[in-house]
């Protein structure tokens, strides 16, 4: 008769290396409680990492660096897959992606139709902002981005060289995306995104 314990390692085995979990996906297992102690003894055992509260990893290791942690794109990711919630970078974070910032902000914001709450992570956080489903509802993920990362901006900062920058990452959106994404924007947004249609 397999532990509680070997079955979950039998399943973290299975998966790839730096796959998420959470204390839900063991429910088959045993009860929650069941499952919450022996994923403790398993961290305790050095078995699997502990990412945050209550999800857990059995982290990748690099010959060099040691362990790899996930990115605080991977966790919020599969929260947001957890919870099916959708969720959108926002503020410093979309700069970042669209290669606007070299600023790596230690707290992240997402904006999400799923719960409010904040994921701690040590020195950095993670936060999830309930929004309207308005603000959630592009298709595109360079054009939701870029709507975000101007909203960041702001309409009197904005330079040339970023709306340059912006109208190139624009230029590998599905057309029919951005065309479906310029509606949702602001309109000062939208008199910018729209260059990016009469470049295509």
């Amino acid at each position: 008769m397999q532990s509680i314990d070997d079955k979950i390692i039998v399943k973290l085995k299975k998966a790839k290396g730096g796959s998420l979990f959470f204390v839900d996906d063991f429910l088959s297992f045993g009860t929650a409680k069941a499952v919450a102690k022996a994923l403790e003894r398993l961290v305790d055992s050095g078995e699997i990492s502990r990412v945050a509260r209550g999800i857990y990893s059995r982290l990748e290791k690099d010959p060099i660096i040691g362990e790899l942690k996930p990115t605080t794109e991977k966790i919020a990711e599969a929260i947001a897959k957890r919870d099916k919630a959708r969720i959108m970078p926002t503020g410093v974070l979309a700069l970042n992606a669209l290669g606007l910032s070299t600023q790596v902000p230690m707290n992240v914001v997402y904006l999400s139709d799923g719960a409010a709450r904040k994921i701690d992570l040590g020195r950095r956080k993670i936060l999830f902002k309930k929004t309207a489903p308005k603000n959630l509802a592009t298709i595109g993920k360079i054009s939701g981005l870029v709507i975000q990362a101007l909203k960041e901006l702001g309409k009197d900062d904005v330079s040339e060289k970023e709306i340059s920058i912006i109208l190139e990452k624009l230029a590998q959106e599905e057309t029919h995306r951005l065309v479906h994404d310029i509606k949702l924007a602001p309109e000062w947004i939208r008199v910018i995104m729209r260059k990016a249609l009469k470049n295509d």
